[in-house]
């Protein structure tokens, strides 16, 4: 975690996101802190790529995510003024969200501040969601006339229908414990101490052994889409690679 960071060439973008690496760890920080940190296109589309890279040939282990001023991120950028526009908008969005959460990477989303629609299913769909205490969480979307459909697509995987459905129908603010008390998020934190028990965090995941912990991510991630009995014969298989590797090593 002392490395020098190394800079992506998009970290010297004006385009809102500093994206950098450090040894192990590929850091994305939002800053575009004067309009609440809302994600532009050009913002997806830099961050898109960096997972696509790590998708097709992994060089990191760890995503952390996290962003500059006093909020985490309170939305995303409607630009578009038309069906195709706005299609193409929200085609990209779900498609960061799907990258993110694929990803072999490990994700940590470091949320020190207010988070609210885009910006909490953002950190939502994060492997660990750190918070401080003092943010504020929310789906605000319905109060302009928009059901958040990109949030619903997942967020039944996270909270129990009776707690997520009046979130998103009624878009009232709710504080990190309530948050943390449903299943989404994982911590809460004294702001003072936010990073640093993201920094203990990321150690104790990069002390794991590097093609476990992305291959347990992997199997995590499809047994939540499949049935039981399919669950079963990939733990057969999945334990039998997995143990020989453990041979493998020991030798």
């Amino acid at each position: 975690m002392s490395s020098k960071p190394v800079e992506s060439p998009s970290a010297h973008a004006p385009i809102g996101v500093v994206i950098e690496r450090s040894g192990d760890i590929l850091n994305f920080t939002l800053n575009n802190s004067e309009h609440g940190n809302e994600v532009t296109g050009a913002m997806f589309d830099a961050m898109l790529t960096e997972l696509r890279r790590e998708a097709s040939h992994p060089s990191a282990r760890v995503l952390r995510l996290s962003a500059r001023g006093k909020v985490f991120c309170t939305g995303r950028e409607r630009a578009g003024r038309d069906a195709v526009t706005i299609h193409h908008e929200s085609a990209r969005l779900i498609e960061f969200k799907r990258a993110l959460r694929v990803s072999p990477l490990i994700s940590v989303a470091e949320v020190q501040g207010d988070a609210f629609g885009f910006g909490f299913g953002l950190a939502i769909v994060c492997d660990f969601v750190y918070v401080a205490e003092s943010a504020t969480l929310g789906f605000p979307e319905m109060k302009f006339g928009l059901a958040p459909a990109a949030i619903m697509a997942y967020l039944g995987e996270y909270a129990l229908p009776r707690f997520a459905f009046p979130l998103v129908l009624f878009g009232d603010p709710i504080a990190p414990p309530q948050a943390r008390e449903i299943g989404l998020i994982s911590h809460v934190s004294p702001a003072g101490t936010l990073a640093s028990d993201v920094d203990d965090l990321i150690e104790r995941i990069l002390r794991l052994d590097p093609n476990a912990a992305r291959n347990c991510k992997e199997f995590f991630q499809t047994t939540l889409q499949n049935s039981f009995d399919q669950n079963c014969r990939l733990a057969t298989e999945a334990l039998t690679v997995g143990s020989l590797a453990v041979l493998s090593r020991q030798k």
